[in-house]
């Protein structure tokens, strides 16, 4: 039964990916394009998904909405990578006084639940999927540091890193020979994971009016605008809700199954 609920994720997961990159020449009408002599109309050969309360053709937003969802939160996934190799790696590798004023700013930010600090900084820094991203990433980063920090410091002292160190090869390279590949392996699978977590994160603030603007199509922003429609046209909000729900849940199982392997793969050696 796994089996078949990791072949499904894998397959909704690719097909997302497909649309994210795709969205545009998939699209049979410009998702922003209104018409007010259409609104409402019910599914049809036409439109696929009937409209919405402007018009607008429901599957070509949605199939946009994927695009925007999906690549700012992969964009946010890279961005949080990037971070806490960057950190945690210096403080494992470095060690000594760099390690721990890395490890304290680490603990600011955990200080502070990740809700709470990913809305400081939207309204700090402003509206707009740049800014969201980006306060995401500096609330989400924290954790990828001290998770790559820990794998440096059980590595760092392993007997092939003290032979590539002592046969002269420098520090960089030593890194990226002997501790980049386990580093990369885990936070894919912590990536994995968190990019539901991450469209849930980009959809919430989209929806109270912090992410994408209107009239762009976002699942988030979907929701917002079909609220008030929920009685007469529940559709509106069932597509971009069964979206996000289909995205969390085939991320969430490709992780968990990536992590099996990841411990599998550990116990056979």
């Amino acid at each position: 039964m796994k089996k078949i609920w990791l072949v499904f994720a894998c397959f909704t997961a690719f097909a997302m990916i497909f649309i994210m990159l795709f969205a545009p020449l998939l699209a049979p009408f410009d998702p922003n394009e209104i018409d007010l002599a259409a609104k409402f109309e019910p599914a049809s050969l036409s439109h696929f998904l009937g409209t919405d309360h402007l018009g607008r053709d429901v599957f070509s937003r949605l199939l946009s909405a994927t695009s925007i969802s999906l690549g700012s939160a992969f964009a946010t996934i890279f961005l949080i990578l990037f971070l806490g190799i960057l950190v945690g790696g210096t403080a494992g590798f470095v060690g000594g006084r760099t390690d721990q004023i890395l490890m304290r700013i680490c603990d600011v930010f955990f200080s502070v639940p990740t809700v709470i600090l990913a809305l400081f900084l939207v309204g700090v820094l402003g509206t707009g999927m740049i800014n969201v991203v980006i306060a995401i990433s500096a609330s989400h980063w924290a954790w990828y540091a001290r998770i790559v920090r820990s794998i440096v410091l059980s590595l760092k002292n392993a007997d092939y890193v003290l032979i590539t160190r002592t046969s002269g090869a420098s520090e960089t390279v030593n890194f990226k020979k002997n501790m980049l590949r386990p580093i990369i392996a885990q936070c894919a699978v912590l990536a994995s994971l968190d990019i539901g977590h991450i469209v849930l994160h980009i959809s919430g603030l989209s929806f109270l009016g912090l992410g994408v603007k209107a009239p762009a199509a976002e699942w988030g922003v979907m929701i917002s605008d079909a609220k008030e429609y929920v009685f007469s046209h529940p559709e509106l909000i069932f597509y971009p809700g069964i979206a996000i729900f289909l995205c969390v849940m085939s991320f969430n199982i490709i992780g968990e199954s990536l992590q099996e392997r990841l411990g599998a793969v550990s116990e056979d050696r």
